[in-house]
């Protein structure tokens, strides 16, 4: 698994910042005891490589061994100083300009061996991801990431290799070994470097800093390296080039702007530097230690079931009738699945999936509970906090309309926006007044400093004061390049996101994401079959969670740079139908999914390259790993969660779309993975449209309300319970959307438009910028230059006298 992507000790890894993979040191801090699993390495991206590529390691190996013997004779690479290692890259480096193509790859070859640690040489995985990490180093020093990124805009723009795989009836690993040496020793430049350790040299931060800088602001006008990659994504899906390794392109692209960005802990400082930087109240407390404080809630059993099982355990009395479900928070003391017979409160027939209920039986009857020792370890412990886990807060608005409401019950006539006056109001109100001013939450996504509110959608008039004043961030950046073709950047992320959905079925008119897995001869026995099946659902969950990780980490980026930025991608992924997608994707055995196991670690790299692999059997193959979890799948579910709660926050239009696809049902079935984050989310999206389904449906999932209660944050006069808010009578939902629409054209017209109207732009009255300002000449001009000048500079007498009027 790919496990270098957090850093630090965070609990789980997309609570730390860098919306990452979800398997390295995953718990909740209820018990801890024993070593993590033995995937859990720092910087090990496995899932880079698919099977499938596993003999390339070897033909790099050759690659870099034939032509290192002969320049450096009875020696290692491990036994060369840093002059002689610098002096073998730069004469690699030469390699690369040379006409001939498979000559070029075979340098490629040799370096991509280094970038992945010269693993001939080392006798353990340690040691192979040390020197992974020290070459990549090396070679950034050397200007390899360059020579590389002209080398990909070559292999992007090589119109035969398109045409040729446009004309074959099936594409394979074959078509794409260019693109695929490329792509990976890009990808393990950037993931070496982009995380921090304690340990590295100051001249390692220092190119850390270096390369951030480069990928974040363009080396060329308006071409941030992140556009490359989308734009190989969208010639990817519009049939163009369908050899692009795109498994490869999502994974570089997500740890690019992970790298330029900054994962979840920059997001947070972030915050708090610019509410500082508004004069705002600090937060009142950090949701990712709030969340670490969470635990599972357990879901109870059907009436019918309950008194099944104490018929059955009827005479058994050592064991109790009902016992407390685990989770996934303690999955290394206890199999989690012992008692998952239970489900959610569904008591409508049509909500029940038997087929999730059968399997999680089978689950239950084959867990073998270990025998506990007569003496055990210490094991560390955790007190959960009681209450309720977060602050409550309320919006101006809500301020507002109890306050209008509050005078038109006692004096019959309302202020307007007026939260100041009390006069004539019982003392009672001024008390509500004043908690509610207390908990108020004032975000800086709308703070009119910003420039996101009102003046930033004025006209231009002779008044104004000018361009308004941006600041660049790499985040600004990328959202000025990605404008114009945002649309198509999202639409096609999305299509292959439904391609590789489990849910979706084969399609002879969709996008073939398997050309970067697929052998150029298919397998001829069952085990190799098995193996290829395991590479391809593995191949797929691997897109899936890069998608979902760098939508949510574009999303929260946009969201603090500018509120507008951020209704534009979500906008356009709602009119992409991001919505019923993520619901067609939960709308599956959420439990197989999560405890999938596809991975095959013998097979996963370093472990491959250091280890004898032992004889595949089918029998190996279908027992798979020991993880009781799949990290991955589960990081993924989450992921998609969040994207679902940022499209829906205070959106009622988007959140009737929840109701008419029925999202209920689903959403509850996602509750019986009993891990507390992804617990969260569905409950979040569960309140806000519990005011649409109805008394009845309320009065029946009483014990989901009661998991919303104590698992979400509150709202003052939210009136989420009853259905009585204001905001949830549905009329005239589409004219919220079409507001924000024309609100969002506007935003992007002023802002990155150039003025259409020049009566209206304000004047340059100063002389020395005017004068600074640079004209575009015609072409002739150059040529005409000297008569020009002779014609109206020196022919023409100059008349001092009339500068003595003006003075």
């Amino acid at each position: 698994m790919d496990q270098g992507q957090v850093g630090g000790s965070a609990p789980f890894p997309w609570a730390r910042g860098d919306i990452s993979e979800p398997h390295k040191k995953f718990n909740l801090g209820v018990r801890r005891r024993g070593k993590p699993p033995p995937h859990c390495r720092p910087l090990c991206p496995s899932e880079l490589y698919s099977y499938t590529e596993e003999p390339e390691f070897g033909t790099n190996r050759r690659c870099f061994e034939e032509d290192f013997h002969t320049q450096v004779r009875g020696r290692r690479w491990l036994e060369l100083d840093g002059a002689q290692q610098k002096a073998y890259i730069m004469h690699l480096l030469d390699g690369l300009e040379v006409v001939n193509r498979d000559k070029r790859l075979k340098v490629a070859r040799a370096i991509l061996y280094l970038a992945q640690g010269v693993f001939g040489d080392c006798a353990n995985e340690g040691d192979v991801l040390r020197w992974s990490r020290h070459n990549s180093f090396l070679l950034y020093q050397l200007g390899t990431f360059t020579a590389f990124l002209e080398l990909l805009n070559m292999e992007i723009d090589n119109s035969q290799a398109c045409s040729s795989a446009l004309r074959k009836p099936a594409i394979s690993l074959a078509d794409s070994t260019e693109l695929r040496v490329l792509l990976s020793v890009m990808y393990l430049m950037v993931e070496n470097i982009r995380v921090e350790q304690e340990s590295d040299p100051p001249e390692w931060k220092t190119c850390r800093e270096t390369f951030r800088m480069e990928l974040g602001f363009p080396v060329r006008p308006e071409e941030p390296f992140a556009l490359l990659l989308f734009t190989m994504v969208t010639k990817f899906c519009s049939g163009h080039a369908p050899h692009f390794p795109m498994k490869k392109v999502l994974l570089l692209l997500w740890k690019v702007l992970l790298f330029t960005l900054g994962g979840f802990e920059a997001l947070q400082a972030m915050k708090v530097r610019k509410r500082e930087e508004l004069g705002l109240p600090p937060l009142p407390e950090d949701s990712i230690q709030v969340m670490r404080s969470m635990r599972a809630a357990s879901p109870p059993t059907y009436c019918i079931e309950l008194l099944e099982q104490q018929q059955q355990k009827r005479g058994h009395r050592s064991r109790r009738p009902l016992m407390k479900q685990d989770s996934l928070d303690i999955y290394n003391e206890r199999d989690p699945f012992k008692n998952d017979e239970a489900g959610i409160d569904e008591e409508e027939g049509d909500e029940v999936d038997s087929g999730i209920e059968g399997e999680l039986d089978l689950m239950e009857r084959d867990a073998i509970i270990p025998a506990m020792p007569a003496q055990r370890a210490p094991i560390e412990r955790v007190s959960f906090p009681k209450g309720l886990p977060w602050a409550p807060k309320v919006r101006q608005k809500d301020i507002e309309h109890f306050l209008e409401a509050s005078r038109n019950k006692f004096i019959g006539f309302t202020l307007g926006q007026d939260t100041e006056t009390l006069i004539g109001l019982p003392w009672p109100i001024h008390e509500s007044v004043k908690t509610l001013k207390q908990v108020r939450h004032r975000g800086q996504a709308k703070q009119p400093g910003r420039a996101a509110g009102c003046s930033s959608l004025t006209p231009r008039s002779p008044c104004s004061p000018g361009e308004e004043e941006v600041q660049e961030t790499p985040c600004e950046i990328l959202y000025r390049a990605m404008l114009y073709n945002l649309p198509q950047y999202m639409i096609a992320l999305l299509k292959i996101l439904l391609a590789a959905a489990p849910t979706s079925k084969a399609k002879t008119d969709s996008i073939n994401i398997l050309a970067d897995v697929l052998p150029e001869e298919m397998p001829i026995t069952v085990l190799q079959s098995m193996k290829l099946g395991m590479d391809v659902n593995r191949h797929k969950e691997i897109i899936v969670k890069s998608i979902s990780a760098l939508l949510l980490l574009l999303l929260k980026h946009l969201k603090l740079n500018h509120i507008y930025q951020f209704e534009y991608v979500s906008q356009h992924l709602v009119f992409a139908n991001c919505i019923p997608l993520i619901l067609k994707f939960f709308n599956q055995n959420i439990m197989s999914y999560i405890t999938a196991k596809n991975s095959i670690s013998v097979l996963d790299y370093p472990h491959c390259t250091v280890h004898d692999l032992p004889e595949l059997t089918a029998e190996s193959l279908e027992a798979g790993d020991n993880n009781q979890f799949c990290w991955r799948n589960l990081f993924s579910c989450i992921n998609l969660l969040r994207i679902l709660n940022k499209l829906t926050k205070w959106k009622h239009s988007r959140t009737m779309m929840l109701v008419v696809f029925k999202s209920a049902p689903i959403l509850k079935r996602a509750l019986k993975v009993k891990q507390a984050m992804m617990q969260l989310y569905v409950l979040k999206l569960l309140k806000i449209q519990t005011k649409y389904l109805g008394r009845q449906w309320r009065k029946s999932n009483m014990k989901t309300m009661s998991a919303i209660y104590q698992k979400v944050r509150h709202r003052m006069n939210d009136d989420w319970a009853y259905g009585n808010d204001i905001d949830a009578r549905p009329w005239d939902f589409q004219a919220e959307e079409c507001t924000l629409r024309a609100n969002i054209e506007a935003f992007n017209s002023r802002r990155y438009d150039k003025p259409q109207d020049s009566e209206f732009a304000p004047v340059d009255n100063c002389l020395q910028s005017v004068l600074g300002q640079r004209l575009e000449l015609p072409e002739d001009f150059h040529c005409s230059y000297e008569l020009w000048l002779e014609r109206e500079v020196f022919s023409q007498p100059i008349r001092w006298e009339e500068l003595l009027h003006y003075q």
